[in-house]
């Protein structure tokens, strides 16, 4: 750094950033409003706030709110965007802006007030939300004429599909009255909520105004965008290309289009006149960003709503414990079916516990039990393909019951009990030894390994059923649909593609792979996993899940009861202090900045500290307190990072309301 160069404590002491030393001769600055109030891209969380700029009178027309500067900060050139122009700042002496990337004003005044809070309430900095928030600028794209879209409104279509929930149509009324209703929506089961999805914004532009859907993956953003087809949106993906996606963003921006669908990305698409919010699947681990300040895009989506007075629509086949807090808090009401309806739709499933299996000579060619053979030639011998669903290999094991199965959980935190490499037994969470373990179902004491993974191939299963295709979708290849005729599609939790017509059996295999693993979401996520594969079957057709029918989300698959089970998963939670009945944090690094971090923070009084764990090479310390001291926790986190990146401390990350603890 030269001489002249101001250093980063100066910048942080005064709040500016200072001129350099020059002998050119100051620029002219503007007329009106010469001062830029600039986000800049610093890197450092404790200089997490605006500075003023002079505006030189050559940018006093393109340096407006929203657009992209460059700035001289600590002798570097860094990037900027101007968040507001004043006529006076506090500061005598001010920089002038460096240079005018671009006067494309890219970031609105809703985004910019969104970004802000979504910082503040993750213990993030505005600029790292800004840039998850706009994509990179692509100069050709911004350079080229935008091409006319239509705009005319489209009429406000029937409800449809939305008439066999009870509040469906009632929902819909308020849309199309320019109202902003809020629901959590318990799907049927089917191949309708494209279609569902696609009539509520339709309502919703045709009363005037705009919508953003967020879904997890291509596949489903495609899904959408086809059941919108003949609506004018953007479908926004990182699969695009930076031209093409950085193009589509661009007409929503710019107002061409009022209706954006796409993955994660989208929550922040800058959607004028935003009167509706629709989130797909919240507990797919896809919707949690994991870059810094690792938000979850239905957190941000209910903010978003909640700030702009848009409608939200949060729906799912299954319920995460969030959507129903939701619920529970008013915040939002509950959308489902008539008990009657569901019944009429949902297959009939059927739990078969693994030792049922081991006593089963006829399944152990390919670890099916007697019921799923016979559901499968069933519905090989109807015309119809079966779905196999069988776990990925990698999922952590944790321990159980060795008599019941039950999982082993923490005495003190309820937190996930497993073997370290020394086979002692302790808590993954908070530490503590878990040596005189009882199981609270049957008073056992002795431990054993659940099941990881599935050991045979789909080339078994075509053994098992000779002559009959076998088709696989998981990492390798992901299938978006296959035809409606005999066939064994062997598919990794959401890698299920939509079968033509729905499938005639679903097996779900080795449910102890999802319910032992060792988090704190074992039994939502494996019940997430198999509502979204028992909804691809044909109504009535029989499904098949490898797990004790006495088990709560056997049960709640059984009955195809989401709320219920995310009602009781919530209740779970309260009672032993986890979220999202609180707010927690996970403090994550090396064992002493981890120790650091912790002696510096001004945490609440009711703060209350799990752990350290180790964590690989690392340790983990889980904070929590509760939902009122939420925003505490995270100013003090903020604070304490802040004084850590002055220090140019060793790095620690932190993570507010993580999705997993395992």
């Amino acid at each position: 750094m030269s001489s002249d160069s101001p250093s980063l404590a100066a910048v942080a002491s005064t709040g500016k950033a200072p001129a350099r030393s020059s002998s050119r001769p100051p620029a002219e600055l503007a007329a009106d409003l010469p001062v830029a109030q600039v986000s800049v891209d610093t890197g450092l969380v404790h200089l997490d706030r605006p500075f003023d700029y002079a505006v030189p009178a050559a940018m006093a027309d393109g340096a407006q709110p929203g657009c992209r500067v460059r700035v001289r900060f600590a002798g570097r050139l860094v990037d900027g965007l101007v968040l507001a122009r004043a006529s006076t700042s506090e500061h005598a002496s001010l920089s002038p802006l460096t240079s005018l990337v671009s006067p494309e004003p890219v970031l609105s005044p809703e985004i910019a007030d969104l970004a802000r809070a979504v910082a503040d309430r993750a213990a993030g900095s505005l600029y790292d939300v800004l840039r998850l928030a706009i994509p990179p600028r692509h100069g050709r794209v911004e350079a080229q004429e935008p091409t006319p879209v239509e705009q005319s409104a489209p009429t406000r279509p029937e409800p449809g599909p939305w008439a066999r929930y009870t509040d469906g149509a009632t929902f819909l009324d308020a849309l199309a009255a320019g109202r902003s209703p809020r629901a959590v929506w318990s799907a049927l089961p089917g191949p309708d909520w494209p279609i569902e999805v696609a009539i509520a914004v339709r309502t919703c532009v045709a009363a005037g105004r705009g919508a953003v859907v967020v879904v997890p993956d291509a596949r489903d953003l495609t899904r959408v965008s086809d059941a919108l087809a003949d609506l004018s949106h953007a479908a926004l993906s990182a699969d695009l290309g930076p031209a093409e996606r950085y193009r589509r963003w661009l007409s929503v921006r710019r107002g061409q289009v009022r209706v954006a669908v796409g993955t994660r990305g989208a929550v922040f698409a800058p959607v004028s006149d935003l009167g509706l919010v629709v989130i797909w699947d919240d507990g797919d681990d896809l919707h949690a960003e994991p870059r810094s300040p690792y938000v979850h895009a239905r957190d941000v989506l209910v903010q978003r709503a909640h700030r702009t007075g848009a409608a939200m629509l949060l729906g799912g086949h299954a319920r995460t414990a969030e959507a129903q807090q939701l619920v529970d808090s008013g915040w939002a009401r509950s959308l489902e079916a008539p008990r009657a309806t569901v019944r009429a739709l949902a297959p009939r499933v059927d739990g078969v516990s693994d030792d049922d299996l081991a006593r089963d000579p006829q399944a152990r060619a390919a670890r099916l039990p007697g019921k799923a053979f016979e559901a499968a030639r069933e519905s090989l011998a109807a015309g119809a393909p079966v779905l196999i669903q069988v776990p990925r290999r990698g999922y952590t094991p944790g321990l159980a019951c060795a008599r019941d199965r039950t999982p082993a959980r923490c005495a003190t935190c309820s937190g996930p009990v497993s073997a370290g490499s020394d086979q002692r037994t302790a808590c993954a969470w908070c530490g503590r030894p878990a040596a005189d373990w009882t199981c609270p179902q049957c008073s056992g004491r002795a431990l054993r390994a659940t099941v990881v993974g599935a050991r045979r191939t789909a080339e078994e299963l075509g053994r098992a059923f000779p002559g009959t295709p076998v088709r696989t979708s998981g990492r390798d290849e992901v299938l978006a649909t296959v035809a409606g005729t005999p066939a064994l599609v062997v598919a990794t939790p959401g890698a299920e593609p939509v079968a033509d017509g729905g499938y005639g059996a679903v097996l779900l295999l080795d449910g102890w792979a999802l319910l032992g693993r060792a988090d704190l979401r074992a039994g939502e996520e494996a019940l997430r996993r198999w509502f979204a594969a028992a909804a691809l079957a044909r109504p009535g057709a029989r499904a098949i899940v490898v797990a004790d029918r006495g088990l709560i989300p056997v049960q709640a698959l059984t009955r195809w009861d989401p709320s219920g089970a995310a009602a009781r998963e919530l209740a779970d939670r309260a009672a032993v202090g986890f979220p999202p009945a609180v707010r927690m944090a996970a403090l994550q690094g090396p064992a002493a900045a981890v120790a650091e971090l912790l002696a510096g923070l001004e945490l609440p009084g009711s703060a209350d500290l799990l752990g350290p764990v180790a964590a690989g090479d690392e340790e983990r310390v889980l904070i929590r307190v509760p939902r009122a001291d939420g925003a505490r926790l995270a100013e003090a986190l903020k604070a304490g990072i802040a004084v850590r990146s002055a220090r140019k401390s060793e790095h620690v990350r932190v993570v507010l309301d993580p999705q997993s603890l395992a």
